[in-house]
């Protein structure tokens, strides 16, 4: 049946022809389109006090939200960490916690409530229809658009009530402040700390497990032996903090299996010293295959060929382990001859 043959009242809304006949829908013309109701004009629309009082709220709102964010950069510089308040009925709460959200809150929600409160009163509310349009955009309907766009610059009243564009440039470039100031609590800046560890020349190698000093004849072909250097106990405040950048690994490989030859340079009689941190993301490697000499981060299993100057070989890992060089004191125990010459651990923007 084609659509001729369907009675004129069954067509869907697109093939009526009464569809865009502007009227009441009835059982003749159920699809008749009843048009936009009359435009009823707001008190401010017609009575510029009432639009000025308006103004004056938004800017109020706007003037608030500034001050709640200088309230926010005094709470957190002045207020101290360990201070605890009453608060009905939670009960005590950090006062700097409760400062923070109720002036950040107060800064972002007087922001909204202030660009909600133009737009319901100041902006034009006048109803319009628009035709739906092919996606493809033409010259005709990109120059509507510009127009529509300084149309809509026009009615938003942007332009002629200074105090709320003021206001309202104010409160949105000072709450950017709030995260600004926030960065205070990274602490200071690391400096040379990423570059350097405890390690340095003539410090000792100590065994992990032992807690003592190592000769050259502790450590055997295909051995993996984890160090840290003299000096930095268990017991020290900053143990964990250092261990995580000193942590070394030794292994003895067969000098003749050695590829890299910079490495032999800094091994003594095989014996290679690597830092044991991942350089992906710093986790602790601690799996060795003494036939491929391969060490594996079991982490994200990046793997290390220790025999070719621990270069990455799989796995997500950007650089190489750093190497330490190591030697042989006077009383024939292994030390290190420098620090590392490179940070270890995870790449970050400075490496070198």
């Amino acid at each position: 049946m084609s659509s001729q043959d369907i009675p004129e009242e069954n067509l869907p809304a697109a093939q009526d022809p009464s569809h865009d006949v502007e009227g009441i829908a009835d059982e003749e013309h159920p699809f008749a389109d009843p048009g936009l109701p009359p435009h009823e004009h707001r008190v401010q629309d017609i009575d510029e006090q009432a639009a000025r009082r308006s103004e004056r709220v938004v800017a109020l709102l706007f003037t608030i939200s500034m001050l709640a964010t200088a309230g926010f950069i005094a709470s957190f510089v002045s207020i101290p960490h360990d201070k605890s308040i009453f608060v009905f009925p939670i009960g005590h709460i950090s006062a700097l916690n409760f400062a923070l959200g109720l002036t950040l809150g107060t800064a972002l929600f007087t922001i909204g409530a202030g660009a909600v409160h133009w737009a319901r009163t100041l902006m034009s509310d006048v109803e319009i229809t628009d035709e739906r349009h092919p996606i493809a955009a033409d010259e005709e309907l990109r120059a509507k658009v510009h127009a529509d766009f300084k149309q809509g610059a026009k009615e938003s009243v942007i332009g002629r009530r200074k105090l709320i564009r003021g206001t309202m440039f104010g409160a949105v470039a000072l709450v950017p402040l709030s995260g600004v100031v926030l960065l205070r609590e990274l602490g200071p800046l690391p400096g040379t700390k990423l570059r350097h560890t405890r390690w340095s020349q003539g410090k000792l190698i100590i065994n992990m497990n032992t807690n003592e000093p190592m000769r050259p004849s502790d450590i055997t072909v295909g051995s993996l032996t984890f160090a840290r250097p003299d000096g930095l106990e268990e017991h020290d405040e900053d143990f964990q903090s250092e261990i995580a950048k000193a942590a070394l690994m030794l292994i003895r490989i067969q000098p003749e299996n050695i590829k890299d030859k910079r490495e032999l340079e800094w091994s003594h009689e095989g014996i290679v010293a690597y830092s044991k941190i991942c350089t992906h993301v710093g986790c602790p490697i601690s799996l060795y295959e003494q036939q491929t000499h391969h060490a594996l981060c079991p982490c994200h299993q990046s793997t290390f060929d220790l025999s070719d100057g621990a270069r990455v070989i799989f796995g997500p890992a950007g650089h190489a382990l750093p190497q330490l060089r190591i030697g042989v004191n006077d009383e024939g125990y292994l030390e290190a001859l420098s620090d590392f010459e490179e940070p270890v651990g995870p790449a970050f923007w400075e490496r070198g």
